[in-house]
């Protein structure tokens, strides 16, 4: 048998139950964490780091979009500063596609390359042309600049 607590006294008073009950509520809910440590709602114990800062896109293209444009720039003029409109007298040249008779992508070559096929004898600026019984003729137009050049036939010896 069992002693009925005394009068005016809570016997939860000390959180705990009288004996022989269970204790009251839910075991697993969430405890408070202890002192020492910030209060978050729904968050384990252990801090969060915050999140990286966001990199902003507009911020790369403004510094990326010139610096293609550049170097697409720097590409086109290497390209073509080799081409037939930079030859001068004397240069060797290749030529890259024989069989087109618009496009036959001339190239000025060093002299002692494989690839010389042909050697500028005269450069016009006008359109009188070549005497065609010594030379091959290449004459270029609608560029800034018009010209012909009058070509031999060269091997490296």
């Amino acid at each position: 048998m069992t002693t009925p607590p005394p009068q005016g006294q809570n016997p939860f008073a000390q959180g705990q139950p009288p004996q022989g009950q269970p204790p009251q509520g839910n075991p697993y809910a969430q405890q408070p964490p202890p002192e020492g440590y910030p209060q978050q709602p729904n968050a384990p114990y252990a801090p969060v780091p915050p999140e990286p800062p966001k990199r902003n896109l507009k911020k790369y293209l403004r510094f990326a979009v010139p610096v293609v444009v550049l170097i697409v720039a720097v590409g086109g003029w290497l390209a073509s500063r080799d081409d037939a409109a930079q030859a001068k007298v004397g240069d060797c040249m290749s030529i890259g596609n024989p069989n087109s008779t618009t496009d036959p992508e001339l190239e000025v070559v060093d002299c002692g390359n494989s690839k010389a096929a042909y050697k500028v004898e005269q450069k016009k600026s006008d359109d009188s042309g070549c005497d065609r019984t010594k030379y091959a003729e290449y004459t270029e137009t609608g560029g800034s600049s018009d010209f012909t050049l009058c070509l031999s036939e060269y091997s490296s010896k």
